[in-house]
């Protein structure tokens, strides 16, 4: 997975981005991304990936790429490697902490590629 860097490259606000190619995510798992100064948690389940922030909320280290996926109550989640929050794949909420969340980016897929919009 790879950003693009040049000298004073800021992309706009809402600016799609590549990050990798399908097959590289595995079904149900998680890959974390390096991009535009930020890391990515990338969810894939069947043909849908999900983006999240990679930073764990209340252990500030880039972990929830390899956090165990599942549902609850038919919802994807990922639970926290660390101190097992899950967080919902669709918008980031915590369902075990009200005051706890991470960004969730929107994903798109063109062809075989994953692409992420930050704003």
């Amino acid at each position: 997975m790879s950003e693009w860097k040049e000298e004073g490259f800021t992309s706009a606000p809402g600016a799609w981005h590549r990050v990798c190619e399908l097959a590289a995510l595995p079904e149900q798992a998680g890959r974390s991304a390096w991009l535009e100064g930020r890391v990515l948690a990338l969810f894939r389940l069947g043909e849908r990936v999900y983006a999240l922030d990679g930073v764990d909320p209340l252990a500030g280290v880039a972990v929830l790429g390899r956090g165990l996926v599942g549902d609850v109550g038919g919802e994807p989640v990922v639970a926290s490697p660390l101190y097992k929050q899950r967080y919902a794949l669709m918008d980031g909420r915590c369902l075990d902490d009200p005051a706890l969340s991470v960004a969730c980016w929107p994903v798109r897929l063109d062809g075989d590629e994953v692409w992420v919009q930050l704003g």
